[in-house]
């Protein structure tokens, strides 16, 4: 089974797929396009994904990286979403994914008279939900009650003054989303999906798509049986009868040293039934978001974050820190938009329910939901098509690793391949991404295949060794 993805094996897919008519055509590369386009492959469908940019390029790589258990759900009463969240979590860390995905300790640190009662009897009927997905607590722990010294010890920067105790949960947290659509898009392409970036589809019928590749300027056809729209915000620009109204979440990058910060999230509340996240990331980072407000302009290809954004999570995470949090502690910052279906109400108060719309001309569009629930969002998708195939497969079907393994002998074969081009990044993880992860392009690298895109001076250093690792990556295929 080959999962390889890259310049000529995009080459080779997208000269072969003029010539043929796919089961199903698949139209976005995030965390639900992949996941179609791997639940339709894994059925015996042949499968056509044509993505604008890159792989991750939109909303799907700029997520807090949560696999979470619905408890957000649960507090505005929607049981039954809640447990299609845990339900899905538990498959991603038992199942599909417990190489991408991990548990989290997250704690809620309790300040003044606040004795946490309301709180903890969330996370007690969250940790049912878990027991009713069945997964087990030796991978999500049942929450506790912690004591002020026990919850220092976990986050030595929160604020000592008044702080009464600590209520400590578990949930899921990926590595990286990026990543996790990676491992998508190449375990649908080890069952023979034609996996194509950078080809803009500027026009789609419920049996095809025109579009545009982006390599070499010139337009090309793709006929289909069946057609699925997963271009998430962007999909009314191809389906003008999908409404949707696009809702922004703002995350700052910070320095977990500098802020005291170990290995264990901070959840702390910023208004009704709503809470902000400090998350501790594998590379010595800390993720703190996240906003949610809605947008009114053209949506971009990159979401740039306002300054309101910026100020509002640095005030509000430094009522729980021991050092107010300033400008200066911000090594970076990234937003992403959510594709919320249009209703009444402000967009915190949207349902973060998926949705299958069919347009009158035949293509089938999957809109709504979240990263947690991709897999169940692809089952309705392809079920909704209506093409003769077999049951969904993908609960049971366990993605591709990251082969750190093979990334590492490169460097044993090449020692110059050894060198970092940024922490925790070498020339071996730059060359492994272009000849098996389908970058294209240094941007892919920096921004997608890692993450040395989300500190400027990071990036600046390391961008002139990467642009010519992969430039001779290239041409070595």
């Amino acid at each position: 089974m080959n999962t390889s993805l890259n310049a000529h094996r995009r080459e080779s897919d997208l000269s072969a797929v003029q010539e043929e008519v796919v089961d199903v055509l698949v139209v976005g590369g995030g965390v639900t396009g992949t996941g179609v386009a791997l639940d339709a492959a894994s059925r015996g469908l042949s499968v056509c994904l044509l993505e604008a940019h890159d792989l991750a390029f939109g909303t799907s790589r700029w997520s807090s990286k949560l696999v979470h258990g619905g408890l957000r759900y649960l507090a505005h009463g929607d049981v039954a979403l809640a447990h299609e969240s845990a339900v899905e979590r538990g498959i991603l860390m038992t199942r599909t994914a417990p190489h991408l995905v991990h548990a989290l300790p997250m704690l809620f640190p309790l300040h003044g008279k606040d004795n946490g009662f309301k709180i903890m009897a969330g996370l007690r009927a969250g940790d049912l939900l878990r027991r009713a997905a069945r997964t087990p607590s030796s991978v999500l722990p049942p929450p506790r009650r912690v004591s002020p010294v026990e919850a220092l010890a976990l986050v030595p920067g929160l604020r000592a003054t008044g702080l009464r105790s600590g209520l400590l949960s578990f949930d899921g947290q990926l590595i990286d989303d990026a990543r996790l659509v990676l491992a998508l898009a190449r375990t649908a392409a080890g069952f023979g999906a034609r996996i194509i970036t950078r080809a803009r589809v500027t026009t789609l019928t419920g049996d095809g798509a025109t579009a545009v590749d982006g390599l070499t300027g010139t337009s090309f056809s793709v006929r289909a049986r069946a057609v699925i729209n997963a271009s998430g915000v962007w999909a009314g620009t191809l389906v003008p009868s999908v409404r949707l109204r696009p809702s922004l979440g703002s995350h700052l990058v910070l320095d977990a040293n500098r802020i005291g910060f170990v290995g264990t999230a901070v959840t702390f509340p910023v208004g009704r039934n709503r809470f902000a996240l400090m998350l501790p990331q594998p590379n010595g980072r800390v993720y703190l978001g996240l906003t949610d407000s809605p947008v009114d302009w053209p949506v971009p290809d990159v979401v740039p974050v306002p300054e309101s954004d910026v100020d509002f999570l640095l005030d509000a995470a430094s009522t729980v820190l021991q050092r107010p949090l300033t400008r200066a502690d911000v090594l970076g910052s990234y937003a992403g938009l959510r594709p919320l279906l249009d209703a009444p109400g402000s967009t915190a108060d949207l349902s973060r329910r998926h949705a299958v719309l069919r347009a009158p001309n035949g293509v089938v569009t999957i809109v709504g939901g979240k990263l947690t629930t991709y897999r169940r969002m692809a089952a309705d998708a392809v079920d909704a098509v209506g093409l003769a195939a077999g049951p969904c497969r993908t609960a049971s079907l366990r993605l591709v690793s990251s082969d750190a393994a093979r990334v590492a002998a490169l460097s044993e074969v090449d020692p110059e391949l050894g060198v970092e081009v940024a922490p925790g990044v070498t020339a071996a993880d730059v060359v492994w991404a272009v000849r098996h992860e389908g970058a294209l392009d240094a941007d892919d690298v920096l921004d997608r295949r890692t993450r040395i895109g989300l500190v400027a001076a990071e990036r600046a250093a390391a961008e002139p060794l990467v642009a010519d690792l992969v430039s001779r990556s290239l041409a070595g295929l």
